[in-house]
């Protein structure tokens, strides 16, 4: 398992002649869990750079308080330790919301944006809500209403008929150092404020995807993530929920592949 200087496990696929693209998971997964069945057929084409964020997997613990510019950070620091330039950017949930933060505090690192399953505005009363849960997550751990977490994310005919892929996903959740999963969450929950209307807009070529069921990251919210940045593409994948590229991975896989392939070669 490579590590670089400052404790980030990744792993490094594909023709170094390849355009890059770093894959960044969510909140509480790592990132053989989220991109195992999508990173193989995207290594076909391109150098693919999957990692796990600060205390997930295999990754050490932060030495630093976490923040939406420390997760970006992490990610610019390991580009720079592997000697790579620029990235498009393919983030989950709250990797999608890195991704945006790298997007505009480095933009010259970035050629493009895909942006999975990620929140965005939520207004003044349910945003009010998201912090307040997560704040309640410090004395909870990251098995606090795990259940619920896990019918929200998954369809109750993916929970039914695949349970062991299930168990898999809550196996990673529940491995996760309580601490450092609170103040990631808490990071989910409050970051989206600073990348509301960025000003200036981003400018890179982007694309916005969600599922249709997905309550955490809707489509509402990615239509509004969309108008935010100039020509972006907008996918909605129909009637799954948040975790739809584990159940239906090409249904994600082939039009990144797609998007990527015209916007950067």
């Amino acid at each position: 398992m490579p590590l670089s200087q400052d404790g980030t496990a990744y792993d490094l696929v594909g023709s170094k002649y390849a355009p890059l693209i770093v894959l960044i998971h969510g909140l509480g997964l790592t990132r053989d869990g989220t991109w195992g069945r999508i990173s193989p057929s995207l290594a076909e084409e391109f150098r693919v750079l999957s990692y796990d964020l600060c205390g997930h997997g295999e990754t050490s613990l932060p030495k630093k308080p976490v923040t939406l510019a420390l997760l970006a950070e992490q990610l610019i620091t390991l580009l720079d330790f592997l000697g790579l330039e620029r990235a498009a950017l393919v983030g989950f949930s709250l990797g999608g919301m890195i991704n945006r933060r790298v997007a505009i505090d480095y933009p010259d690192r970035v050629t493009a944006l895909a942006i999975l399953n990620s929140p965005h505005e939520r207004g003044e009363k349910q945003q009010k809500l998201v912090e307040d849960s997560a704040r309640a997550t410090r004395s909870g751990g990251p098995g606090a209403n795990l259940d619920v977490t896990l019918a929200r994310w998954f369809t109750d005919a993916f929970r039914i008929n695949y349970p062991d892929q299930v168990a898999l996903i809550r196996d990673v959740v529940l491995a996760n150092n309580a601490y450092n999963y609170a103040a990631h969450r808490q990071v989910l929950a409050e970051g989206v404020v600073e990348l509301i209307r960025p000003n200036p807009p981003l400018q890179h070529p982007s694309l916005v995807i969600t599922c249709q069921n997905d309550t955490g990251s809707t489509p509402a919210m990615s239509y509004a993530i969309a108008k935010e940045i100039n020509g972006a593409e907008i996918i909605i994948v129909p009637n799954l929920q948040h975790l739809g590229l584990i159940e239906a991975p090409s249904a994600f896989a082939d039009p990144i592949a797609s998007f990527l392939r015209k916007k950067i070669r």
